[in-house]
């Protein structure tokens, strides 16, 4: 027998004990009496409907709890196993890309790290959902605008990161070779400002 039954076995025991001596025939008692012998059944009463409700609580809730748990899974990416690959077209020539959780053309939440050579630059474009980007190595610049002005910003060092609210236009620009870590949210888009600098388009 479960332990969680215990404590409602000894209720119950308590009651039945105590109930032979409320149902067989008695002298006729006061007014005093009958509320006091009343109060005590429904004293055990009480303490039955609680024992049980909270053994309950303490089944269901673990049974209902569990399937979630069941389908749960974490991801590990150790540095030495990260492959790099050719970045999606959407990109300049040049740069590589390794995604790390999920995909950006795909549905659901996605890790994509992204290597640029230096001198690289990203035209002005924007993104129908929240860029979330922060710089592994290497100095990088990414801010707001439409059109590139390298001479008045500073590069960000490793560790920096940057929001870029969708529908914000920005550009990005790599002052040496710099990795780069991108969360959002797929399937990702990008819209240059300019379509001309759509290399999909060229």
């Amino acid at each position: 027998m479960s332990t969680g039954a215990a404590p409602i076995i000894d209720t119950l025991q308590s009651f039945w004990a105590m109930a032979p001596n409320l149902s067989s025939p008695q002298p006729i008692l006061g007014r005093n009496s009958w509320a006091t012998a009343r109060a005590r059944v429904l004293q055990h009463v009480t303490r039955i409907v609680v024992v049980i409700a909270a053994v309950g609580f303490a089944v269901t809730v673990p049974c209902a709890i569990a399937p979630a748990l069941a389908g749960e899974s974490h991801t590990v990416v150790p540095v030495d196993s990260i492959k790099w690959g050719p970045a999606p077209p959407s990109l300049p020539p040049g740069a590589q890309a390794a995604a790390l959780l999920g995909s950006p053309a795909k549905e659901g939440p996605f890790v994509l790290r992204l290597k640029f050579p230096a001198g690289f630059v990203v035209p002005p474009h924007r993104h129908s959902k929240d860029e979330l980007l922060t710089v592994i190595s290497g100095k990088f610049i990414a801010t707001h605008g439409e059109k590139v002005d390298r001479a008045s910003l500073e590069p960000l060092p490793p560790g920096s990161f940057i929001h870029l609210p969708a529908g914000m236009p920005h550009y990005a620009f790599a002052e040496v070779e710099a990795v780069v870590q991108i969360n959002g949210v797929g399937p990702f888009d990008i819209v240059y400002v300019d379509p001309s600098d759509d290399p999909r388009k060229k």
